[in-house]
């Protein structure tokens, strides 16, 4: 109402524009009347609209009938002298204390609650089946430890968890010792996961100990987090470059990479669930080196492998921190690092069984022979034609699964079947 009125008076301007301000004043005026302390000017002029027998009602009652829209903007300006006019005060007091008995009586009048039945909103229904199930993610794979224990393959899941154990002592990660006096020591959990080849069958339980990283206070037990990591394009060149070559292609895995980082800030732990003694009960760990989940644990365990490597002669890639190369005359060496999986690439059998070697002695390794699946991308090679193939089809197998699209109609191209091309689509000019 407040816009069709102001609309109707600032239609005045085109024959008139002084007329139009004068009655846009004495229009805005009239609202100042009412005595509403406390409250917007915009909400006197909302709860002034729906009074009864106010002024507003009077110019609603004029607009109505043609006696006030109709005029030229000198007679429209008298109208609204005559309204004002008629507007009296007491009205307007009366409508005042309306309000507030109203206002009173809400006040003391017991809220009333909902009976509606409340329940959590329906996100991503279409991934929920029938029996309540969803299948984003795998619901094999343990989330506590408490389920590790009581799932089908619990020997396994405790076998996993007793070799994480072991990796933490004979790397000594930690020692225990009395909770230091106003040091709140930041939590711990296991995370399980299969991990399987590339043909989708399991083939490793692990069971990693996380440190609850969130908790972490900047400049008090952590600074410097940044850590650089291989950019896929850079690891599928340097496999066009062995196929192109005829290199060799060996791939290895660091078990718990994440353990040989080296902490300059004191940090404390509590100790992980299902591994405390009763003689070390209320002790805390206290890190010696970097754990799973600690902001700082990929940064330290990559500054730590970059020494490591150096020391074998390997030259750091400057545009791609995570790629060595060692040259040596005619033999060819090259070394991919992707967190804790490491591809090495070269044309000289043993100077490639030396780096494994090297390795084997700075870190714990697990040696995966020749390459045939990194990160999640099978590789297909024939060597006597110098071709090399990347397949994904075991991630986009789960992705259709995920999405419970595996029985759907596969199609030979992205695009739909029967679309005729000619010459005269092709682009002529350079900015097509």
């Amino acid at each position: 109402m407040t816009d069709h009125l102001r609309n109707q008076i600032t239609s005045f301007r085109q024959e008139d524009d002084e007329a139009m301000h004068e009655a846009w004043e004495r229009y805005r005026d009239l609202f100042r009347r009412c005595p509403m302390h406390g409250l917007p000017e915009w909400t006197q002029v909302s709860i002034f609209y729906n009074s009864v027998n106010t002024l507003m009602r009077m110019m609603l009652d004029a607009s109505a009938n043609g006696t006030l829209l109709d005029k030229p903007p000198r007679e429209g300006l008298e109208i609204l002298d005559k309204l004002a006019q008629n507007d009296t005060e007491p009205e307007v007091e009366r409508f005042s204390q309306t309000v507030e008995e109203n206002s009173t009586d809400l006040e003391t009048r017991p809220l009333r609650r909902s009976t509606r039945e409340r329940h959590e909103p329906e996100r991503y229904g279409f991934l929920v089946t029938t029996h309540g199930d969803i299948i984003l993610v795998d619901h094999d794979e343990p989330k506590t430890y408490q389920d590790a224990v009581l799932s089908p393959d619990s020997e396994k899941w405790l076998e996993a968890m007793r070799s994480e154990m072991d990796s933490m002592s004979d790397n000594q990660v930690w020692t225990l010792v009395e909770p230091p006096e106003g040091i709140k020591p930041i939590g711990c959990k296991w995370v399980f996961k299969k991990k399987i080849d590339m043909d989708g069958n399991v083939q490793t339980y692990k069971g990693r100990l996380v440190a609850k990283g969130y908790r972490q206070i900047h400049d008090i037990d952590y600074d410097e987090t940044f850590s650089p990591v291989a950019m896929f394009k850079s690891i599928r060149i340097l496999l066009a470059i062995a196929a192109f070559h005829d290199y060799e292609i060996w791939q290895m895995y660091v078990k718990t990479a994440f353990l040989n980082g080296k902490l300059e800030e004191d940090v404390y732990m509590t100790q992980p669930e299902g591994f405390v003694t009763l003689e070390n009960v209320g002790k805390v760990c206290k890190l010696q080196r970097s754990i799973y989940g600690l902001k700082q644990a990929s940064r330290s365990w990559n500054l730590r492998f970059n020494d490591a490597i150096k020391e074998f002669g390997f030259i750091k890639n400057e545009d791609e921190p995570c790629v060595y190369k060692k040259f040596s005359g005619s033999i060819v060496s090259f070394l991919i690092l992707y967190v804790d999986d490491i591809v090495i690439i070269g044309n000289d059998i043993p100077t490639l069984q030396s780096v494994k070697a090297w390795l084997s002695s700075c870190f714990s390794m697990k040696d995966l022979g020749e390459a045939a699946y990194i990160l999640g991308v099978k590789i297909y090679r024939d060597r006597s034609r110098r071709l090399l193939g990347l397949s994904q089809s075991t991630y986009i197998d789960k992705v259709l699964k995920r999405f419970n699209m595996e029985a759907s109609k596969k199609g030979f191209l992205p695009m739909t079947h029967g679309i005729s091309l000619s010459k005269e689509m092709y682009p002529s000019k350079e900015r097509e």
